[in-house]
């Protein structure tokens, strides 16, 4: 079944979901232009110019291997800036959104599900996303289990144990609900029992422990922990594996000033991956640059799913 037949037969199936309203941006936030995210403020008042610039990448997992693996960009964000670059570790995807929201944080990497609620709730403005050689971008969400567990295909998590990452998560939470409970009729708290594990590699890894029976996970973490060995392959099987999802959009808060933003653009687009840091952790899952991306068109398709699975963006 394809994402959009699946999201129609969700729509269907989801009565007992309290209606949501359509996507908007908190009260916050303007859109003049119609583009769905903050705009930047007119007012110059509202601008901010800080001289310490904070990055995050989004919490997928362990944080001092991706302070590591960012240093070279931040160093070249450093040059292009003019400013300090500090990377700053983040544990979950609320954490992440307060910061922005509350003008801690002014470069990030929000994951795919909680993309959404950061633009609405955080004025994020996401601009990039990293991408192969040949353009291409992209995850797929995948169910996964350990050899011997006795689940050899969807059905068989009837009466189990599966593992999400977070709420806000779309391949560790969103997707696999939708998809479940529309295209297999599986519900969760019915007919499996839902455990929430944090992140996606905590969930790779406890199934590769055997600790979870099965997991709902992004395939493009599982594929950079097999490269770096924190996982044997054999210790995995596929039963599911979805169309591609758009991956972790790049962008800023919405009040820095526009000299600044486009700064920071020229550090992401003009970045020469070649023997970084960045290269050799991101290229064990095919991305090698950072290519221009639109929320309104980019993530359309994990709106809808936001739509069909019952999220709220009301803002906390």
């Amino acid at each position: 079944m394809t994402i959009r037949a699946l999201l129609a037969a969700t729509a269907l199936s989801l009565a007992a979901f309290p209606a949501v309203a359509e996507f908007a941006l908190d009260s916050r936030y303007t859109d003049a232009d119609g583009d769905m995210i903050a705009d930047i403020p007119t007012d110059a008042s509202e601008l901010v110019d800080p001289d310490t610039l904070i990055f995050a990448y989004t919490p997928v997992e362990d944080p001092a291997v991706y302070a590591e693996a960012w240093a070279d960009f931040i160093t070249n964000m450093e040059e292009v800036t003019g400013k300090t670059v500090q990377f700053f570790p983040i544990d979950s995807n609320a954490a992440q959104i307060e910061a922005m929201r509350a003008g801690r944080l002014h470069i990030s990497g929000f994951n795919t599900g909680s993309n959404p609620l950061a633009v609405a709730c955080a004025g994020f403005r996401p601009f990039a996303m990293m991408a192969a050689a040949d353009g291409s971008f992209g995850y797929e969400m995948e169910i996964i289990t350990y050899p011997g567990s006795g689940i050899e295909k969807v059905e068989d998590l009837k009466g189990k144990q599966l593992a999400f990452t977070s709420e806000t998560s779309n391949s560790g939470f969103k997707a696999p609900s939708a998809l479940l409970q529309a295209e297999y009729n599986l519900v969760a708290g019915t007919d499996f029992e839902p455990v929430f594990s944090g992140k996606h590699d905590n969930s790779i890894l406890g199934v590769a422990n055997k600790d979870y029976p099965a997991a709902a996970i992004a395939n493009s973490v599982m594929t950079r922990m097999v490269e770096r060995d924190v996982i044997k392959a054999d210790q995995i099987v596929s039963i599911y594996k979805s169309e591609t999802f758009p991956t972790t959009g790049y962008g800023v808060a919405h009040n820095l000033t526009p000299e600044l933003q486009e700064k920071i653009k020229e550090g992401f687009f003009g970045f020469n991956w070649e023997g970084t840091s960045l290269a050799e952790e991101f290229s064990k899952s095919g991305e090698e640059q950072f290519i221009p991306i639109t929320f309104k068109d980019n993530w359309s398709v994990i709106r809808q799913i936001d739509e069909a699975t019952g999220v709220s963006y009301a803002c906390q």
